[in-house]
């Protein structure tokens, strides 16, 4: 069984009657139930697609954050092999919610950061929810710069709610941390690719994702600040996140019209946690493709990142 989002309530009354006709079957009470199986099947999956092809920006944040998306480690599982993590900052400690090392990509050197969320109560405590400390940050500098030392392209994987906002992060330099890590995604030679897989949320996701290409899952969604956020400094009041959602213009539909990204990967019909194989391997397709681009270019990738980011709000 899936976790259910409250807007998918139709979908899972359909599925729950096929589960336990399922099971009626299968301890022989029920005989002959295959073609209203069938029947109910169908009825799921066009309730499915009516419901997803409709999504407000709101049931597309909810999506962004289901709790069986997908999260960094899947990803660099996945598509990665040879993964080497590096810990520690070479400053304060170790911080577990930012991912990071070196590992071969089909074949090819590639340098990996991402935010981890966790998928489970235990993981999800030991990785802080994606919520990265400073220490976070440096480290993700550490790769950045050893990286670019050895001529090595960058991935990113975004999927914060966004930076650890507690007084020990405040203490020992968050703002200083994020900025810093913004200025070395600008500062390389390297090429970089990074993809929004579920929340970008704030400067602790621009941190990792200012790179010569920016994707977005189809229902993932990237913000200045989260909806509850805004709806507190709006309107004070934050229950009115739907409302900021809706206004915000944080989805991947949204950003590539205003050309924040560069591309949407298309998740499978009812979201990435219904088909997280599938997902993976699109993206993986997508990001071996920009590689490929990029491996045959003779570009200067960090004048390109320069002005790509100058040009973005421009009316003239």
């Amino acid at each position: 069984m899936y976790n259910y989002l409250d807007f998918e309530k139709p979908v899972a009354d359909l599925e729950g009657k096929i589960i336990e006709l399922k099971k009626l079957a299968e301890s022989g009470e029920a005989v002959d139930v295959a073609d209203e199986i069938a029947r109910l099947e169908k009825r799921s999956r066009d309730a499915l697609r009516d419901v997803y092809r409709a999504l407000t920006p709101w049931q597309k944040v909810q999506v962004a954050r289901h709790p069986d998306r997908p999260h960094c480690l899947d990803y660099v599982k996945g598509l990665f092999t040879d993964f080497a993590p590096l810990a520690g900052d070479r400053t304060f400690g170790e911080d577990q919610a930012i991912v990071g090392g070196f590992a071969r990509f089909r074949g090819e050197p590639v340098a990996v950061i991402g935010q981890e969320k966790g998928s489970d109560t235990a993981s999800r405590l030991k990785h802080n929810f994606g919520m990265a400390m400073p220490d976070g940050y440096r480290k993700a500098v550490r790769i950045m710069e050893l990286a670019d030392r050895f001529g090595i392209p960058l991935v990113t994987l975004v999927d914060t709610a966004g930076a650890y906002p507690g007084v020990e992060a405040e203490e020992r330099g968050q703002a200083e941390a994020i900025a810093r890590s913004i200025s070395a995604c600008l500062t390389i030679k390297v090429p970089s690719v990074s993809v929004v897989i579920g929340e970008g949320g704030s400067g602790g996701a621009i941190a990792i994702a200012t790179a010569n290409r920016v994707y977005m899952l189809e229902h993932a969604m990237y913000c200045v600040a989260s909806p509850e956020a805004a709806a507190s400094i709006l309107w004070r009041d934050s229950t009115r996140s739907k409302d900021a959602a809706n206004n915000m213009r944080i989805t991947a539909q949204d950003l590539l019209e205003l050309k924040v990204i560069d591309a949407i990967v298309p998740e499978p019909m009812g979201g990435a946690h219904r088909a997280p194989d599938t997902v993976i391997k699109a993206t993986g397709d997508l990001v071996a493709r920009t590689l490929k681009e990029f491996a045959g270019s003779n570009a200067d990738f960090r004048e390109q990142r320069r002005e790509k980011y100058l040009a973005m709000g421009r009316t003239l």
